[in-house]
């Protein structure tokens, strides 16, 4: 996976099928779904409002790149929108209808799962500054 947000939003997707097709064996995957559901939009709102604000804290300090920086901001929020319309039509989805939504289910197991928590977990904020957080 190269990191893009198509890869990012199949990865979650292929997750989010896996937990949506075992749910009759364990009810407890019905929370762990809605749980990264939230959780992957409120950090799609926090990635957003920080960048926005890094943006606007470069705009007070250098006025002569104004132009550049509302075009990225417009980029910001685009791609913002496109995350949050992804994860609304899988919390609009009902269970029965998302079965005949699912792109490669029958290929993700339960190792595969394991991989794809560890990579999106890798991306959080927190993953990235562990180094930071350890040698303070």
């Amino acid at each position: 996976v190269s990191g893009g947000e198509d890869e990012i939003q199949q990865l979650q997707k292929a997750l989010l099928d896996y937990l949506d097709e075992n749910t009759e064996t364990d009810a407890s995957l019905v929370f762990s779904r809605k749980f990264y559901i939230a959780q992957w939009f409120r950090d799609t709102t926090m990635e957003t409002e920080k960048a926005i604000k890094s943006q606007k804290d470069e705009d007070s300090s250098e006025g002569s790149h104004h132009a550049k920086d509302v075009e990225t901001t417009g980029q910001i929020m685009h791609r913002a929108e496109s995350r949050k319309t992804f994860l609304r039509s899988i919390i609009k989805t009902a269970p029965s209808q998302f079965s005949t939504l699912k792109m490669n289910s029958d290929t993700v197991d339960y190792e595969d799962a394991c991989l794809i928590v560890r990579y999106l977990a890798s991306m959080r904020p927190f993953a990235q500054s562990f180094d930071i957080y350890l040698t303070q």
